[in-house]
């Protein structure tokens, strides 16, 4: 499989770690409690999902559209 990079959102959790998911890939989360720990569990996590799809004969997902707003002065 070539290289293929994914946006992921790594939250901040109340109690310390991070959750991290992947927006294109619905379902696809992780965790971990630092954040190196937290991106090293979303690519494997993500590294089975691509492989799941596969398995399945299933496209990846299409991406979704982003953009950034601004709120206030």
């Amino acid at each position: 499989m070539s290289a293929r990079e994914f946006d992921v959102v790594l939250e901040p959790q109340p109690g310390g770690g991070y959750t991290v998911y992947a927006p294109d890939l619905p379902g696809c989360v992780s965790e971990g409690d630092a954040k190196d720990e937290a991106l090293a569990n979303i690519q494997e996590a993500i590294a089975v999902y691509l492989e799941s799809l596969d398995a399945h004969g299933d496209p990846l997902p299409p991406a979704a559209e982003r953009a950034r707003v601004t709120v206030g002065s």
